[in-house]
Protein backbone atom coordinates (compact mmCIF):
# COMPACT_ATOMS: atom_id res chain seq x y z
CA UNK A 1 0.00 0.00 0.00
CA UNK A 2 1.37 3.44 -0.88
CA UNK A 3 0.91 6.41 1.01
CA UNK A 4 0.71 10.05 -0.07
CA UNK A 5 1.31 12.86 2.36
CA UNK A 6 0.16 15.90 0.93
CA UNK A 7 -3.58 18.42 1.04
CA UNK A 8 -4.86 17.42 -2.60
CA UNK A 9 -4.54 21.21 -3.88
CA UNK A 10 -0.81 21.29 -3.83
CA UNK A 11 1.28 19.31 -5.85
CA UNK A 12 0.37 16.26 -3.98
CA UNK A 13 -2.77 15.99 -6.73
CA UNK A 14 -0.30 14.81 -9.68
CA UNK A 15 0.61 11.86 -7.40
CA UNK A 16 -2.98 11.20 -6.68
CA UNK A 17 -3.83 11.24 -9.96
CA UNK A 18 -1.07 9.00 -11.57
CA UNK A 19 -2.34 6.38 -8.85
CA UNK A 20 -5.49 6.87 -9.77
CA UNK A 21 -4.66 6.37 -13.65
CA UNK A 22 -2.39 3.21 -12.67
CA UNK A 23 -5.32 1.51 -10.73
CA UNK A 24 -3.08 1.64 -7.69
CA UNK A 25 -4.21 1.45 -3.82
CA UNK A 26 -3.04 4.53 -1.75
CA UNK A 27 -3.43 5.61 1.55
CA UNK A 28 -3.81 10.33 1.73
CA UNK A 29 -2.54 11.81 4.59
CA UNK A 30 -3.73 15.19 3.84
CA UNK A 31 -1.12 17.34 5.89
CA UNK A 32 0.16 20.49 5.50
CA UNK A 33 3.13 22.24 3.78
CA UNK A 34 5.84 22.76 6.55
CA UNK A 35 3.79 20.74 8.99
CA UNK A 36 6.17 18.85 11.59
CA UNK A 37 4.79 15.40 10.15
CA UNK A 38 5.83 16.57 6.55
CA UNK A 39 9.17 18.26 7.98
CA UNK A 40 9.90 15.02 9.62
CA UNK A 41 10.26 12.94 6.29
CA UNK A 42 11.06 16.18 3.72
CA UNK A 43 13.44 18.83 5.52
CA UNK A 44 11.92 21.37 3.07
CA UNK A 45 9.00 20.71 4.32
CA UNK A 46 7.15 20.60 0.58
CA UNK A 47 4.67 18.10 -0.34
CA UNK A 48 4.05 15.27 -1.51
CA UNK A 49 5.79 13.31 0.62
CA UNK A 50 5.40 9.65 -0.90
CA UNK A 51 6.21 6.16 1.15
CA UNK A 52 6.17 2.90 -0.81
CA UNK A 53 6.94 0.65 2.42
CA UNK A 54 10.14 1.77 4.52
CA UNK A 55 11.37 4.00 1.50
CA UNK A 56 10.30 7.96 1.33
CA UNK A 57 10.29 10.02 -2.16
CA UNK A 58 9.74 13.86 -2.45
CA UNK A 59 8.82 16.13 -5.29
CA UNK A 60 6.24 15.49 -7.72
CA UNK A 61 8.23 14.76 -10.39
CA UNK A 62 10.63 12.23 -9.24
CA UNK A 63 7.51 9.96 -7.71
CA UNK A 64 5.54 9.83 -10.82
CA UNK A 65 8.05 9.23 -12.51
CA UNK A 66 8.85 6.03 -10.16
CA UNK A 67 5.13 4.90 -10.43
CA UNK A 68 5.48 4.48 -14.12
CA UNK A 69 8.41 3.27 -14.63
CA UNK A 70 7.58 1.04 -11.52
CA UNK A 71 4.36 -0.19 -13.05
CA UNK A 72 4.96 0.19 -16.38
CA UNK A 73 2.05 2.39 -18.11
CA UNK A 74 2.01 6.49 -18.53
CA UNK A 75 5.30 6.82 -19.76
CA UNK A 76 7.79 5.93 -22.84
CA UNK A 77 10.59 3.10 -21.77
CA UNK A 78 13.57 4.18 -19.67
CA UNK A 79 16.24 4.34 -22.59
CA UNK A 80 14.14 5.18 -25.61
CA UNK A 81 14.04 7.90 -27.62
CA UNK A 82 10.49 8.56 -27.01
CA UNK A 83 11.84 8.35 -23.45
CA UNK A 84 14.21 11.18 -23.95
CA UNK A 85 11.22 13.50 -25.96
CA UNK A 86 9.14 12.66 -22.78
CA UNK A 87 11.21 13.59 -20.33
CA UNK A 88 12.48 17.00 -22.85
CA UNK A 89 8.80 17.67 -22.65
CA UNK A 90 8.66 17.07 -18.64
CA UNK A 91 11.36 19.36 -18.07
CA UNK A 92 10.19 22.16 -20.15
CA UNK A 93 6.65 21.71 -18.16
CA UNK A 94 8.43 22.42 -14.84
CA UNK A 95 11.22 24.89 -16.32
CA UNK A 96 8.26 27.37 -18.27
CA UNK A 97 5.27 26.42 -16.74
CA UNK A 98 5.57 25.00 -12.73
CA UNK A 99 8.47 27.81 -12.09
CA UNK A 100 6.64 30.77 -13.39
CA UNK A 101 3.67 29.64 -11.40
CA UNK A 102 6.18 28.29 -7.99
CA UNK A 103 7.54 32.01 -8.06
CA UNK A 104 4.02 33.75 -8.12
CA UNK A 105 3.35 32.02 -5.35
CA UNK A 106 6.29 32.65 -3.38
CA UNK A 107 5.49 36.28 -4.13
CA UNK A 108 1.92 36.14 -3.18
CA UNK A 109 1.49 34.40 0.06
CA UNK A 110 4.35 31.97 0.63
CA UNK A 111 7.80 34.32 0.99
CA UNK A 112 7.95 36.54 4.53
CA UNK A 113 5.99 39.25 3.49
CA UNK A 114 9.01 42.27 3.43
CA UNK A 115 10.84 39.46 0.84
CA UNK A 116 7.75 39.51 -1.78
CA UNK A 117 7.81 41.76 -5.18
CA UNK A 118 3.98 41.83 -5.93
CA UNK A 119 5.43 43.58 -9.11
CA UNK A 120 7.43 40.35 -10.89
CA UNK A 121 3.99 38.78 -11.22
CA UNK A 122 3.51 40.76 -14.45
CA UNK A 123 6.50 39.85 -16.03
CA UNK A 124 5.63 35.91 -14.94
CA UNK A 125 2.30 36.32 -16.69
CA UNK A 126 3.59 37.20 -19.45
CA UNK A 127 6.31 34.99 -19.61
CA UNK A 128 3.54 31.87 -18.60
CA UNK A 129 1.60 33.39 -22.11
CA UNK A 130 4.46 33.29 -24.25
CA UNK A 131 5.44 29.71 -22.85
CA UNK A 132 2.07 28.61 -23.56
CA UNK A 133 1.73 29.95 -27.19
CA UNK A 134 4.92 28.07 -27.58
CA UNK A 135 3.60 24.58 -26.17
CA UNK A 136 0.73 25.13 -28.12
CA UNK A 137 2.87 24.65 -31.50
CA UNK A 138 4.53 21.64 -29.57
CA UNK A 139 1.13 19.55 -29.08
CA UNK A 140 1.97 16.03 -31.02
CA UNK A 141 -2.01 15.05 -30.90
CA UNK A 142 -4.59 14.70 -28.31
CA UNK A 143 -2.11 14.34 -25.86
CA UNK A 144 1.51 15.98 -25.49
CA UNK A 145 3.16 13.48 -26.57
CA UNK A 146 1.15 12.60 -29.18
CA UNK A 147 -1.44 9.31 -29.00
CA UNK A 148 -0.78 8.43 -25.67
CA UNK A 149 -1.64 10.08 -22.33
CA UNK A 150 1.94 10.18 -20.30
CA UNK A 151 3.23 11.83 -16.90
CA UNK A 152 3.83 15.14 -19.03
CA UNK A 153 -0.31 15.15 -19.56
CA UNK A 154 -0.41 15.07 -15.43
CA UNK A 155 2.23 17.87 -14.80
CA UNK A 156 0.66 20.07 -18.15
CA UNK A 157 -2.54 19.63 -16.59
CA UNK A 158 -2.09 20.83 -13.09
CA UNK A 159 -0.18 23.65 -14.15
CA UNK A 160 -3.11 25.14 -16.25
CA UNK A 161 -5.13 24.29 -13.41
CA UNK A 162 -2.91 26.22 -10.68
CA UNK A 163 -2.20 28.79 -13.83
CA UNK A 164 -6.49 29.39 -14.00
CA UNK A 165 -6.72 29.74 -10.21
CA UNK A 166 -3.90 32.35 -9.88
CA UNK A 167 -4.95 34.62 -12.93
CA UNK A 168 -2.23 33.66 -15.13
CA UNK A 169 -3.63 33.73 -18.65
CA UNK A 170 -4.54 30.98 -20.85
CA UNK A 171 -5.45 32.43 -23.92
CA UNK A 172 -4.99 28.94 -26.40
CA UNK A 173 -8.03 27.41 -27.93
CA UNK A 174 -5.99 24.25 -28.16
CA UNK A 175 -4.27 24.58 -24.58
CA UNK A 176 -7.76 25.38 -23.05
CA UNK A 177 -9.92 22.35 -24.95
CA UNK A 178 -6.58 20.44 -24.15
CA UNK A 179 -7.23 21.20 -20.38
CA UNK A 180 -11.22 20.37 -21.11
CA UNK A 181 -10.38 17.03 -22.18
CA UNK A 182 -7.47 15.62 -19.80
CA UNK A 183 -10.12 17.07 -16.07
CA UNK A 184 -12.64 15.06 -18.05
CA UNK A 185 -10.54 11.87 -17.20
CA UNK A 186 -11.93 9.51 -14.75
CA UNK A 187 -9.28 9.54 -12.79
CA UNK A 188 -8.75 13.32 -12.94
CA UNK A 189 -12.27 13.17 -11.44
CA UNK A 190 -11.58 10.64 -9.12
CA UNK A 191 -9.00 12.91 -7.02
CA UNK A 192 -11.38 16.18 -7.86
CA UNK A 193 -14.25 14.68 -6.18
CA UNK A 194 -11.96 13.65 -3.09
CA UNK A 195 -11.60 17.25 -2.41
CA UNK A 196 -13.23 18.52 1.08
Amino acid sequence: MYTVIGKQLTRSFRVLWALEELGQPYELNPASPQSKEVLALNASGKVPVFKDDDHVITDSTAIITYLADKHGKLTAPAGTIARAKQDAMTHLLLDELDALLWTGARHSFILPEEKRVPDVKDSLKWEFSRNLARLDQLMAGPFLMGEEFTISDIICTHCLNWAYSAKFPIESETILDYGKRMRARPAFQAVAASIK
